[in-house]
């Protein structure tokens, strides 16, 4: 019997890989109902019944009949040729490992030749006949039915990693994840044609991308787009990654990307009107700059931004069956800095945060896309950063399907002179995520490589990177001549036909569409988009939206900050039970065994005790909290302690997730070494679930300046260009305390020069009570449209100053006081010359001065010291109103710790002038200009402090006080 004959007798031979899965599927509906299933499975189950439950016994069924009974074929191989097998076996997860160098990726031809003899049986001593003599299961044990002999199994590998999809696997250590994916690339899924109605809408796909850039180019000549031609096929790659994950249920698509290629995305992803980008480009202001990204966006926040950097937000549905929510984050020009945020944004959304406890996980909910530069990929560190997150327990999001839409330049350097490596996406091989190249002029390639994409996400929940080797049809941006850097490729690149060219004419050979239906396309989008222009050009001019901020100085919606006694006093008790078996550390239980008359008469709470109790009221409030850092459990100064170790088995317990009181989830987690990408995360997720506190603490707030791409471009500025609310914690540890330069200063005066248009809250506290009223203020506001972040400059050795600590009073009554007034002093108005404004750690310095100057009392009468709790928003209302009962005072200082120009004094100077009676002296109280935050040596330090403190007290130098410990 022939093969062809055995075949015809004999189906299942032809179903291996995930289509033998999918038939064996299609027959448990068919035993189910056979109604359900298509006529034709109906007709084949009917006859052949049951198809086989592997390959292999798919294989034996038509190897039984041409064979008979199987033999051990072993048993008749000489040590030579045995050798010879073995060989052959090498050179087969060669191909695996190296096809890559001969796949054909590279649509323009620019890529040197590859040494690909590791590909070539010859370079193993191995002949046609030799590889012959083996069956092709002896070497390739996902050797499909029909593959006759080693030769076979060496040329259909050979066609299987050497097509238009490169593979690169075999840095995955996970052999049941290395085993499907290197079975799914032999399978022949890949190179499995589409449907005619497939390929159809795939072309039509195509002819809108491209119609809608040469629309731009034509329309708005010189205007920057950024356009994605090139790289067209990243529209139907995303829509194919979009189906297959909605389709596994997930309700929200999180995507972000860089601004190559964004309108394109915007349009035809996200569906935003072309009349809505026309307008954009019409009321561009900006059109002659180069190279800067000038022409401002008019449809979203209070400054806007250019329309190239813009987010939308889309529902759509598969059917009824499947809706879901996509969104394309804002992004600024800082490229891969989004990476982080959409992570936060989708673990956000696969969080379930309404019960007790940690957050319910899961990450079949929402599902990551993000598209990266091959440029940025391994030239930014943010993006290792952000890869890093792919297993870690409080940041993994069950797997990012990641993009590089390759066009081999970076503005003008060539991949050359901007990597190190082979490819743009080589740095995903150290976290195991697996890589496919493909040609980005094939665009059925590229479908394929997205389904596999789709299909490892869901499968494996993890990683999964795509590199889409295309090429740029024009300069950075349409007004740049890139001819002038890389004259050899844009000459290829004028003669070279687009992609929807390409595909039509594929096509057209295949006599799947003509020459007539293929123009019908061409001619009915341009129509489209004929019609959008002319609508907008027949609107009335508008004048885009710079919408002000109307800021109420200093002021707020009300909200109750103080919880009563008895509720407080009963939390601080449960905060004290674990369970039964459970033993804390003896040390630390009995720091934490203090706590229990912290609320009595005459007792105080500490900043450690005041922070448990705010964050346990507000999950009593129903508020969900997020809180990370890279040591956030215990926190860097051991203060926190809010999980606790057992010491014996290493067990761990949280007393927060067993509070009876709570009605909301508490996530806290230790963080990777980062400062950028972990406070990008936990700003999207904040945004993206603005119901639930996020904090993030620096481990020194010295280090929140590897973050400050985050605080420039999104935290401060979000709002004003995108209309992004946030209410983000930073807690940044900040204080003068003779630890060298880089533990003392969090770079207060960067904070406050980003202030304005009241973007976020500025504070530097001086007690316990008031850290806890602010954290319950911003809780209450979370969710309103007084939601703003704040940065707090936290203390480190004043977290067990006693000086810190407030009685129980303070925290059953009153509210957050942006300004406080030092008790002892003022209270002979008359008398006072002498007010000293200070804020955070240098107003305990003062307090500890004055207590320790025994021949003080008369000075003491003439000076007064406030402390400014809140900088920003500048609370001039309340400094004012404490000036005024004051009408004798000659001289204001403004005392700080750090140098003249760092620190508040630049920021508060011009402000104060403001509100001081007209005439008044301003001085200044503190270390002069330095380049250096602070002195390396603490004799030095001491010395400076105690000249700070006597500069602003008009103290005797001969008073020598130690200070601050």
């Amino acid at each position: 019997m022939t093969m062809e004959e055995s075949s015809r007798q004999v189906p299942w031979q032809t179903y291996y890989g995930p289509n033998l899965g999918y038939v064996q599927d299609q027959y448990e509906k068919y035993v189910a109902d056979p109604g359900t299933v298509d006529p034709a499975y109906r007709e084949l189950f009917d006859q052949w019944g049951e198809p086989p439950q592997s390959e292999y016994s798919a294989a034996s069924m038509v190897d039984n009949k041409l064979q008979g009974p199987p033999v051990n074929a072993l048993g008749h191989l000489d040590s030579n040729t045995l050798q010879k097998a073995v060989t052959a076996g090498k050179m087969v997860w060669n191909i695996r490992e190296y096809g890559h160098l001969a796949a054909q990726i590279d649509p323009l031809g620019l890529d040197a030749e590859q040494d690909t003899r590791l590909l070539d049986p010859a370079s193993y001593g191995l002949t046609e006949q030799d590889l012959k003599a083996f069956p092709a299961s002896l070497i390739w044990d996902n050797a499909p039915a029909g593959t006759l002999n080693g030769w076979e199994a060496i040329q259909r590998l050979r066609v299987a990693y050497t097509g238009p999809i490169a593979y690169e696997f075999s840095h995955i250590h996970n052999e049941e994840e290395r085993r499907w994916l290197n079975s799914y690339a032999e399978s022949g899924w890949s190179s499995k044609p589409l449907t005619t109605q497939e390929r159809k809408s795939l072309l039509g796909r195509l002819v809108e991308v491209e119609q809608f850039e040469e629309f731009l180019h034509k329309t708005f000549v010189g205007q920057k787009r950024f356009s994605i031609e090139g790289n067209d096929v990243l529209v139907p790659v995303l829509d194919e990654v979009i189906r297959l994950t909605t389709n596994a249920g997930a309700s929200h698509v999180l995507m972000g990307m860089a601004h190559r290629g964004r309108l394109n995305v915007l349009a035809h992803v996200l569906g935003k009107p072309y009349s809505k980008i026309f307008s954009e480009f019409h009321h561009s202001p900006n059109k002659d700059l180069i190279p800067s990204e000038g022409s401002t966006g008019i449809n979203y926040g209070w400054t806007g931004d250019v329309k190239y950097h813009l987010g939308a937000d889309r529902f759509v549905k598969d059917g009824e069956a499947v809706q879901a929510r996509l969104t394309l984050a804002n992004n600024p020009s800082h490229l891969e800095y989004v990476n982080p945020v959409v992570q936060g944004f989708s673990r956000a959304a696969q969080e379930d945060r309404s019960e007790a406890g940690y957050p319910k996980l899961d990450v079949s909910k929402a599902a990551t896309i993000i598209m990266h530069g091959d440029a940025a990929f391994p030239g930014e560190g943010i993006v290792a950063e952000s890869l890093n997150f792919t297993n870690l327990r409080g940041f993994r999001n069950g797997g990012t399907v990641h993009i590089i839409v390759n066009n081999r330049l970076g503005f003008t350097t060539e991949s050359v002179d901007s990597r190190s490596t082979r490819y743009a996406s080589d740095l995903a091989k150290g976290y195991e995520i697996p890589i496919v190249h493909v040609n980005a002029d094939n665009p059925e390639a590229c479908i394929a490589a997205a389904r596999m994409a789709g299909e490892y996400r869901n499968r494996f929940k993890k990683d999964f990177l795509i590199d889409l080797i295309g090429y740029r049809r024009y300069g950075h941006n349409e007004s740049d001549d890139p001819e002038t850097t890389q004259p050899l490729v844009y000459r290829k690149v004028k003669n070279h036909p687009t992609v929807s060219k390409l595909y039509a004419q594929k096509l057209m050979k295949q006599g799947i569409v003509d020459e007539a239906f293929s123009a019908g396309l061409i001619e009915k989008v341009q129509n489209r988009l004929k019609e959008a222009h002319e609508h907008v050009k027949n609107q009335p001019e508008e004048e885009p939206e710079f919408t002000a901020v109307k800021v109420k100085k200093n002021q707020s919606t009300p909200v109750r900050t103080a919880v009563e006694m008895k509720k407080l006093r009963q939390i601080n008790e449960n905060l004290l039970k674990w369970p039964q078996a459970f033993h804390v550390y003896p040390k630390l239980e009995r720091i934490l065994q203090r706590r229990k008359t912290a609320l009595n008469e005459g007792e105080k709470v500490d900043w450690s005790l005041a922070e448990t109790l705010a964050l346990a009221t507000i999950l009593a409030d129903g508020k969900p909290i997020r809180m990370t850092g890279q040591d956030a459990e215990r926190a860097t100064f051991a203060h926190r302690n809010l999980v606790l170790h057992e010491p014996e088995t290493g067990r761990t317990h949280c007393p927060l997730h067993t509070l009876p009181e709570a009605r909301a989830s508490f996530s806290i987690h230790n963080s990777p070494l980062s400062e950028a990408s972990v406070l990008g995360f936990e700003y999207g997720y904040n945004v993206f679930s603005p119901d639930t506190l996020v904090i993030w603490e620096a481990q020194f707030g010295d280090f929140a300046n590897c973050a400050q791409v985050i605080f420039d471009q999104f935290i401060s500025a979000g709002r004003a260009k995108w209309r992004q609310k946030s209410s983000l914690v930073m807690l940044l540890p900040h204080g003068s305390e003779g630890q060298g330069p880089e533990h003392t200063s969090a770079r207060l005066e960067r904070f406050l020069q980003l202030s304005a248009q009241n973007n976020w809250t500025v504070a530097n506290l001086s007690s316990a009570s008031q850290y806890f009223h602010l954290l319950r203020r911003q809780a209450a506001l979370s969710e309103s449209e007084e939601a703003r972040p704040l940065v707090m400059m936290s203390p480190k050795s004043l977290i067990r100053n006693n000086r810190v600590a407030s009685p129980a009073s303070e925290f059953s009554e009153g509210t957050f006081r942006p300004v406080l007034e030092q008790s002892g002093l003022g209270s002979r108005p008359d008398r006072v010359e002498r007010i000293v404004l200070c804020s955070g750690k240098i107003a305990i310095d003062l307090e500890e001065a004055l207590e320790k100057d025994k021949n003080g009392n008369e000075a003491e009468e003439r000076l007064h010291i406030i402390r400014v709790e809140q900088l920003y928003p500048f609370p001039a209302e309340e400094i004012r109103n404490i000036f005024s009962r004051f009408p004798h005072v000659k001289e204001f200082v403004w005392a700080q710790e750090e140098p003249k120009n760092m620190g508040a004094w630049s920021y508060m100077e011009p402000r104060l002038r403001e509100v001081v009676p007209q005439g008044a002296e301003i001085r200044y109280a503190g270390r002069p200009d330095r380049s250096s935050p602070a002195s390396g040596y603490q004799q030095v330090h001491s010395l400076e402090q105690q000249r700070i403190i006597q500069s602003a007290l008009k103290q005797d130098s001969k008073n020598n006080i130690t200070l601050g410990r």
